[in-house]
C-alpha cells in the first residue's frame, strides 16, 4: 500500500497534469441525495490556483426522489450506474483523480465500493459516508488516508441547540484551548476570543462584521462549565415532573372502546334512567327501591304482574328490552376496549402526562443522534415514527425513551406524545410533507411551540419560515456539506458553526512557500464577512491567540481562521503554491461565468 503521507504532501505542494492536459483536480461523487447536491455544488464553487475543479457525479439511472440530487447543475460530468464497480469507476476517470466521495446511505455498499475504488486507483483521497461506527473504524484501518463522516452527527448539534433554544452547543479543543459559541451576554468579555454574527436585526444574519463589538454571536473560551450546559441541567430539573396515576388511568379509559361504542352505552344508559325515573314515578317508590327495581328489572327481568298499573306494565317491559339491547353493548365495550387497550399499549399512545419535555419525530440517522444528545444534556424526550423497528428504535428502549408508533401528522398522536405541554417539536423523518403536517398541526395544538423542522429543499424551507412563522428550519445535508467538502479537498476542518442557513468553518491552513501571503503581514488575513484570524502557529511553536496583526507570515506557518466557504476557498488560493505552467499547444480550461 502506498505511503499516505507521501500522497498528501504530493497533493498539497504539487499539481499532477492529466492525460488529457488540463491540470484542474478532478473529484468523483457517488450519491443521489440532496447531501450529494450540495457537496457537488460546493466543488463547484471551489477556485484553485488551475481554476475551478472538475466533478464527475456517479447516480442511478433512476432517480429515488423528487429531491435534487446535482445530476442537474451545470458544469457536472454524469455518469449513470447500476452500481459501484472497478468498470464503472474507470468510466468515471477515477484513476488520476485527486478524490472521491462515496455519499450512498448504505454503510457496506459504501465499505464495498470504497474496497472496488482502491483496486483502480490504490493512491487516492477517500471520503466516506457512515452511521455505523464500528464500520467506520474499519475502514480508517483499510484506508489511512480516508475521512469517515457522518451526516448526521455534525447536524445534530444544530438540532439540539434550536430545539433548546440556545446557541449551538457546538464546542472544540484547539491549541490548548476548549472554545465553544455563545451569546455576548452570556459570557464575560475577557472570555469572548472573536465576533461571529450579528443576529439581532430583522435581516438575515450578517458573519463576521468587521466590527467585532457589534456582533451578539461570539466564540468565546471555556474556563469552567458551558452556559448551555447549565441552562440543560436546570431544564432537567423543572421537566422531571412525578408520574400522576390517576391522569394515566383517566386516559387509559378514554382510549377503551371507540366513540361511536362509548355514545351508544351513554344513550342508552340515559334512556335507561329516565324510564327508571318514570317507573318509580309509577310506582310511588322513593329514589333508593326505584334504583334498585330498575337495576333489577332491567338487567333480569321480573316476574309478570298484571296487577300493576298500566303505566309501570309499560315501564317494565321498557326497560327490559333495553336490559336486552345493554348486555350485547357491555360484550362489545369489552371485547374492544382489551383490543384497543393493547394496541395502545403497544404503539405506546397510553403515556403518563408531560410538561417540559422534547418530542423527536423520526428515528432515522439524524432523530437518533438528537434523541442521543438531548438524553446526554438531561432533557426528557418522547419519540414519534410511523415504524416500530426504526433504525433508532433499540437505542430508544435503551435508554428508556418512549417510542410511539403512528403518523406524526394526526393530531391524536401528538397528542399521546403530549406536545401541547412540551417545550419544543423536532421533526425530522425523511418526509417532507409529513414534516410540514406535524409541524402546523402541533402549531395549532400550541401556538408558542418551537419547532425545529427539517425539511431537504432548502428553498421551500425559508419560503415555510416565512409564510407559516416557523422560526426555524434546517437542512442536515446543507449543514454537513461544508465538512465533506473540505474532507475531500484535504483540509484540515476543526468544528463547523451552523448561524441560522449559513454555516462557518474553523480549519487551520498551512503557508506553502511561493505562495501569495508568503511574506506578508497577519491583517492580510482578515476579511470582513469572509475571513477572521483566530491563532498564528509558526512551524515548531504553540499557536498564538494574540499574535500581532503586523506580523509577517513565513511558509510552514499554520494559520486558524473561522470562514465562510467562499472566504475558505479563497483563502487556500493565498496559501497555495501557484500551478506549474501547462506545457505548449495546453489548451486552457475555460473559467465559468459570473
Amino acid at each position: 500500500m502506498a505511503d499516505p503521507l507521501r500522497d498528501r504532501a504530493r497533493r498539497a505542494t504539487g499539481w499532477r497534469l492529466r492525460m488529457n492536459g488540463d491540470a484542474r483536480p478532478h473529484y468523483v461523487v457517488c450519491g443521489s441525495d440532496p447531501l450529494a447536491y450540495w457537496v457537488v455544488r460546493s466543488l463547484l464553487a471551489t477556485e484553485t490556483p488551475a481554476g475551478q475543479v472538475r466533478v464527475t457525479l456517479v447516480v442511478p439511472e433512476r432517480r429515488r426522489s423528487d429531491g435534487p440530487d446535482g445530476r442537474d447543475l451545470d458544469g457536472v460530468q454524469v455518469i449513470t450506474a447500476a452500481r459501484l464497480d472497478e468498470a464503472t469507476f474507470r468510466r468515471a476517470g477515477l484513476a488520476g483523480a485527486d478524490g472521491l466521495a462515496l455519499l450512498h446511505q448504505d454503510d457496506v455498499g459504501n465499505m464495498h465500493a470504497a474496497l472496488c475504488a482502491q483496486e483502480v486507483e490504490p493512491r487516492l483521497r477517500l471520503v466516506v459516508r457512515m452511521f455505523n461506527t464500528s464500520l467506520a473504524n474499519g475502514v480508517r484501518q483499510l484506508f489511512p488516508d480516508s475521512a469517515v463522516l457522518s451526516d448526521a452527527s455534525m447536524a445534530a448539534p444544530a438540532f439540539v441547540a434550536a430545539a433548546l433554544g440556545e446557541v449551538a452547543p457546538t464546542h472544540f479543543r484547539h491549541g490548548g484551548r476548549t472554545l465553544y459559541v455563545a451569546r455576548r451576554a452570556d459570557v464575560r468579555p475577557a472570555d469572548v476570543v472573536c465576533g461571529l454574527a450579528v443576529t439581532t436585526d430583522p435581516a438575515p444574519a450578517r458573519l463576521l462584521p468587521a466590527d467585532q463589538a457589534t456582533a451578539d454571536l461570539v466564540l468565546a473560551e471555556a474556563t469552567g462549565q458551558p452556559p448551555g450546559t447549565e441552562l440543560a441541567a436546570r431544564r432537567l430539573v423543572r421537566a422531571r415532573r412525578r408520574r400522576q396515576p390517576v391522569v394515566v388511568l383517566l386516559r387509559a379509559v378514554r382510549s377503551f372502546a371507540t366513540r361511536k361504542i362509548g355514545m351508544a352505552v351513554l344513550l342508552l344508559l340515559g334512556v335507561i334512567a329516565l324510564l327508571g325515573w318514570l317507573n318509580s314515578r309509577a310506582s310511588g317508590v322513593d329514589w333508593a327501591e326505584a334504583l334498585y327495581l330498575t337495576l333489577v328489572t332491567t338487567l333480569s327481568g321480573q316476574d309478570p304482574d298484571v296487577h300493576k298499573p298500566a303505566a309501570a306494565q309499560v315501564m317494565q317491559v321498557v326497560l327490559n328490552l333495553a336490559g336486552l339491547a345493554l348486555i350485547p353493548l357491555i360484550t362489545a365495550v369489552v371485547v374492544d376496549g382489551i383490543v384497543n387497550a393493547r394496541l395502545a399499549l403497544h404503539a405506546g399512545r397510553i403515556q403518563p402526562a408531560r410538561a417540559g419535555h422534547v418530542v423527536v419525530v423520526g428515528l432515522g440517522n439524524i432523530g437518533t443522534r438528537v434523541m442521543a444528545q438531548l438524553q446526554d444534556f438531561g432533557v426528557e424526550v418522547v419519540t414519534i415514527d410511523k415504524d416500530p423497528d426504526a433504525r433508532g428504535a433499540p437505542l430508544a428502549h435503551r435508554l428508556g425513551v418512549p417510542l410511539i408508533v403512528g403518523d406524526a401528522g394526526l393530531e391524536e398522536t401528538l397528542r399521546a406524545a403530549s406536545v401541547d405541554t412540551c417545550q419544543a417539536l423536532v421533526v425530522v423523518s425523511t418526509d417532507d410533507g409529513t414534516n410540514l403536517r406535524a409541524a402546523l398541526n402541533a402549531r395549532s395544538l400550541n401556538a408558542d411551540l418551537r419547532v425545529v423542522l427539517r425539511l431537504f429543499d432548502g428553498d421551500f424551507a425559508e419560503r415555510i419560515q416565512k409564510a407559516f412563522g416557523i422560526g426555524i428550519s434546517r437542512s442536515v445535508s446543507y449543514l454537513a456539506a461544508p465538512s465533506f467538502v473540505a474532507a475531500l479537498l484535504d483540509r484540515a476542518v476543526i468544528a463547523t458553526i451552523p448561524v441560522g442557513r449559513h454555516a462557518l468553518l474553523v480549519t487551520e491552513v498551512p503557508v506553502v512557500a511561493g505562495s501569495a501571503l508568503d511574506g506578508r503581514p497577519l491583517a492580510a488575513v482578515n476579511r470582513p464577512g469572509e475571513v477572521r484570524l483566530l491563532a498564528y502557529t509558526r512551524a515548531g511553536q504553540k499557536a498564538d491567540w494574540t499574535a500581532d496583526p503586523r506580523m509577517m507570515i513565513s511558509a510552514g506557518d499554520r494559520l486558524t481562521v473561522v470562514a465562510r466557504r467562499a472566504g475558505l476557498s479563497a483563502l487556500l488560493r493565498e496559501t497555495s503554491p501557484a500551478p506549474p505552467p501547462a506545457p505548449a499547444g495546453t489548451p486552457v480550461p475555460r473559467q465559468p461565468e459570473e
